[in-house]
């Protein structure tokens, strides 16, 4: 079985070309974000970790660690990242797992278990290996988004699930279909109408399960 939302994540201590980590430690109190590709020196892969390398400082505003997997080796991604920043223009400053024996692809469920890697091996060989996690301080799985081989990941999509994570957890509310930060959020139903139209800005029942109104700053 899966990883499942709320299941705390394997502390799998993983090679990587900026070094070794416990998964946990590396955590620490930050939240943080696992991206696994299929392999090395492919296309949409390295568009992809371009566009992870282009939003460095939104991840750090936001305290965020990133993290990529590829089953290729460590040297293999220290060659990579010269492609990566030359086509995006920006520094590729996180870590890459070398996850080269699949023990981290199979930990975290993103392969069938008998699946191997042939000399000689395409990148269709790995093609499950292309999942997004976002995981919280407490090392509990908040998220997961998973990607055909064919089809590029919108980071701006996964930054922006981050932001209703983050403010989730930090207010206490839920967040609507196309939230974006400043947008109405979805007000509990543990909360009373009158300390409701305190406690948020444009109060508003729209149904009576569904009230909106927006954090105050």
């Amino acid at each position: 079985m899966g990883l499942r939302i709320n299941d705390t994540i394997p502390n799998l201590t993983v090679q990587t070309d900026q070094g070794t980590f416990a998964l946990h430690d590396w955590i620490g109190d930050s939240w943080a974000i696992l991206f696994s590709h299929p392999k090395d020196f492919t296309p949409v892969c390295t568009t992809e970790f371009g566009a992870v390398a282009q939003l460095a400082d939104e991840w750090a505003r936001r305290g965020t660690k990133v993290m990529g997997i590829s089953v290729d080796s460590a040297e293999d991604h220290i060659r990579w990242k010269h492609d990566i920043e030359q086509t995006s223009g920006a520094k590729a400053g996180f870590p890459i797992i070398a996850d080269t024996d699949l023990a981290v692809a199979k930990a975290f469920d993103m392969l069938p278990a008998d699946a191997w890697l042939p000399d000689g091996r395409t990148p269709a060989d790995t093609a499950t290996v292309r999942v997004v996690f976002i995981i919280g301080p407490d090392r509990k799985l908040k998220l997961s988004m998973t990607y055909p081989m064919n089809v590029g990941r919108n980071f701006a999509e996964v930054l922006r699930a981050l932001d209703a994570l983050q403010t989730a957890a930090r207010e206490g509310v839920s967040t609507p279909a196309n939230w974006s930060v400043g947008d109405d959020v979805v007000i509990p139903g543990t909360i009373p109408d009158d300390e409701a139209a305190q406690r948020f800005d444009g109060f508003t029942k729209v149904l009576p399960y569904l009230r909106k109104g927006r954090i105050r700053a």
